[in-house]
């Protein structure tokens, strides 16, 4: 089974998805978030706090399929991270990107997305994926945002339909929407 999670920021998506398997003990959590400042790093403890500490961590943006195991669950947190993560990878320093380049992105990121879920069904294991709906906030104000923003809206749509459940969070209330 192939669900995915969506929501704004702190709209309990998270504990959401966690809770969805808060009964099994074979669980990887694929955490896909960099440590790049304290913050950051404070937001990672306090979500390695509220899981369980039997589940096997993976952390990645590439090569996901790695984190395949024995274990029939796993829980991708986030979809976005993993998407700004390759998005800037593959940009670096670029100040302008164009349709072209935009279109190599977002397959970049949706190959990673597709190996990972086709993988999880020929073995029939179950995958939750979480990501942020972005498209509800304020256009962006600059070139860059308004490109991570329509990547990741585009990425959210492709994994849908390769998803089983699809579920709208807000407010801490899930809606399923699919």
């Amino acid at each position: 089974m192939i669900v995915l999670v969506t929501g704004g920021a702190r709209s309990g998506k998270s504990t959401f998805a966690e809770n969805l398997y808060k009964d099994k003990k074979d669980v990887v959590y694929i955490a896909t978030s960099k440590i790049w400042d304290e913050e950051m790093e404070e937001r990672i403890k306090l979500h390695k706090s509220r899981r369980p500490s039997y589940w096997r961590t993976y952390e990645g943006n590439y090569s996901l399929i790695n984190a395949l195991g024995e274990e029939k669950n796993y829980l991708l947190d986030c979809v976005t991270l993993l998407t700004s993560n390759i998005m800037f990878d593959m940009t670096e320093n670029i100040e302008y990107i164009d349709y072209k380049l935009k279109n190599t992105i977002e397959n970049r990121i949706y190959e990673e997305l597709y190996s990972l879920i086709k993988a999880i069904e020929d073995k029939k294991y179950n995958l939750v994926l979480v990501t942020n709906e972005v498209g509800y906030s304020l256009v962006p104000d600059n070139h860059i945002g308004r490109v991570f923003r329509d990547i990741q809206g585009r990425i959210n749509q492709r994994v849908a339909v390769l998803s089983q459940e699809v579920y709208l969070v807000c407010c801490g209330i899930p809606v399923k929407i699919k």
